[in-house]
């Protein structure tokens, strides 16, 4: 279909036009492609007939085994299409975004030089992502995943001072030995199966069931930045707000997770064991991101311990399912799409302070909402998104991860359920501290400093506050279809 080849084809054209063309053109060429392939994803929804929708029409001939007919193309199933409607929607608006907030009106980082560097990598990012959604199989996803790997390096580092050097070299180091460990379960998947097929787990023995599902469930914890591998994603602030967002809320860290759900959906008889695993794991993981939350002065990285234990409620679901409530499955991919939209809003609302405040300390901070009203407003619209208070996106699919852990009936489900009700209080607590402190109150010198913000960057809070509202409503249709 020649619109999934135009999701696929804009951004990588416009990311090697940003790279070529004069900086002056970046703006446009980023805009064109970003918004052509928005276009096409409208095209593709309002095409697209029922059911499964997959072609596959290269292969490798020396590879033999269950993919003769073919091995690259593409898979559009409600699953791949909740991410692609992720990746695509919020890349639009990030691009949008990043057109204002890089450049010399920026009074944190007034970065004049890189706008197209950034926008290259940027847009080669998105095209990762899509490229992640739409794999019919884990071999295609293994090149997509390792391409983003390079693309959140290069962006991370964008600033090029020594503190984004460190952390983007660490956020590489970190995801790539991650991938090591996916490129190892591919390798045993073929040779005992013969095939790369997303459900080929079902053909394994039980006990090489286990160890291939966990040589993929590291590689996950890698890249959604779990457990004990969180590190390299507080560090990961050092690069613009643009890409703070679009790496917490639409990109590398969706990567994970998205492969956990597609196992545990494609693979019914993974072993009980593999499920207790990865949802004490999720569980450990969003405890250590709560206590962590108490020591953040920044803005930005209280949101990456935020993004932290919201991936652990995407494992935690998945380890659910795989324990037997299947429930946790569609209630963690549902997860996936309301958590970016809620935390897409919370960053780029931290990008208008940096942007007119000159800082993003929660220490520097007070009375904002005197001064910059709409970024108070979306700041806090994310923050009940994200916190899970009704009607707004985040509630719907903690409700579900609720009910899925209480399915299962028993010890076990009691003993999941606690500390992740716990966290969630706590975090709601927390949050309307911080929301209170910053915004709220006699106006700080900083805060003083903020006001009006470009029209793009406006237009970029306004649709994603009008996205936490549409957000469940999309993701409850695409789990329809999915069954449940």
């Amino acid at each position: 279909m020649p619109s999934v080849i135009l999701l696929l084809i804009l951004p990588l054209f416009g990311a090697v036009l940003c790279a070529l063309l004069p900086a002056r053109h970046a703006d446009k060429c980023a805009i064109g492609a970003t918004g052509g392939m928005l276009l096409s994803l409208v095209w593709l929804l309002l095409a697209r007939p029922g059911g499964n929708w997959q072609s596959l029409p290269l292969t490798w001939r020396w590879l033999q085994g269950s993919f003769r007919e073919g091995l690259f193309g593409f898979l559009l199933d409600p699953l791949a299409l909740l991410l692609l409607l992720v990746v695509v929607v919020l890349g639009f608006l990030v691009v949008l975004y990043a057109t204002a907030y890089l450049g010399a009106g920026n009074r944190e980082h007034a970065d004049v030089t890189g706008k197209s560097r950034h926008h290259a990598w940027l847009l080669l990012f998105i095209t990762a992502m899509i490229g992640v959604a739409l794999s019919p199989n884990l071999l295609q996803l293994y090149l997509f995943w390792e391409m983003t790997t390079l693309c959140s390096w290069a962006l991370i580092s964008h600033y090029r001072n020594p503190e984004s050097l460190r952390a983007g070299f660490k956020a590489l180091l970190m995801t790539f030995s991650g991938g090591l460990f996916f490129a190892l379960g591919l390798v045993l998947l073929y040779v005992h199966t013969g095939s790369f097929a997303f459900d080929a787990h079902s053909d394994l023995a039980p006990r090489m069931r286990l160890w291939v599902f966990l040589s993929f469930a590291v590689a996950a914890w890698a890249k959604s930045a779990q457990f004990p591998f969180f590190t390299w994603l507080p560090d990961a602030m050092a690069a613009p707000t643009t890409v703070s967002m679009y790496l917490h809320a639409a990109a590398m860290v969706k990567a994970g997770v998205f492969l956990m759900v597609r196992l545990a959906l494609a693979n019914p008889g993974l072993p009980w064991t593999a499920g207790l695993v990865v949802a004490v794991l999720a569980v450990v993981t969003m405890l250590v991101a709560l206590w962590l939350f108490f020591f953040q002065d920044d803005l930005k990285k209280l949101l990456a311990y935020s993004t932290i234990a919201h991936l652990s409620y995407v494992f935690l679901g998945v380890g659910v399912a795989i324990m037997g409530s299947r429930l946790g499955a569609y209630a963690g991919a549902m997860h996936i799409m309301n958590h970016s939209v809620g935390k897409g809003l919370l960053f780029l609302s931290v990008g208008v302070l940096s942007y007119t405040a000159g800082t993003r300390r929660i220490s520097e901070l007070a009375g904002v909402a005197r001064h910059s009203p709409l970024a108070a407003i979306a700041f806090m619209v994310g923050m009940l998104a994200i916190l899970g208070v009704p009607p707004f996106s985040g509630f719907w699919s903690k409700f579900y991860l609720m009910v899925a852990a209480l399915k299962l009936g028993g010890a076990a489900g009691w003993l999941l359920l606690i500390p992740f009700a716990l966290e969630i209080a706590v975090a709601f607590a927390w949050f309307l501290h911080i929301g209170h402190k910053v915004f709220f109150g006699p106006a700080s010198g900083h805060a003083a400093k903020a006001g009006a913000l470009p029209g793009v960057m406006a237009a970029a809070l306004i649709i994603l506050m009008l996205l936490t509202l549409l957000a469940p409503w999309a993701a409850m249709q695409l789990m329809g279809a999915m069954g449940l």
